[in-house]
């Protein structure tokens, strides 16, 4: 059966859940490259690491990961993830005021 729409939904998720769901079965089933899985599925590499960081995390607490996560502000596992990737690339200056 040719159907190519219903390929391409596979081939290349448009949806922001799908998305997530493909690389993360591409990260955990097919072992790819992390640097492959961000270019292939439209993320900067520090964010796939923080969704992979928080599917494990969820994993590890017994939860079901949803793969259309909460954002970081709703989520105090992603926000963690967030502000350690924050603080260890931008630190504060010691003359700032903050």
């Amino acid at each position: 059966m040719d159907d190519p729409l219903c390929r391409h939904f596979f081939l290349e998720p448009d949806l922001t859940f799908h998305r997530r769901y493909e690389a993360l079965r591409a990260v955990f089933v097919e072992g790819r490259p992390l640097p492959e899985i961000a270019e292939r599925f439209g993320y900067k590499l520090a964010s796939l690491k923080v969704m992979v960081s928080t599917f494990r995390a969820r994993c590890r607490h017994g939860e079901m990961p949803p793969f259309s996560f909460p954002t970081a502000a709703a989520d105090p596992l992603a926000n963690a993830a967030a502000t350690i990737i924050t603080d260890r690339t931008n630190p504060r200056s010691l003359t700032s005021a903050s």
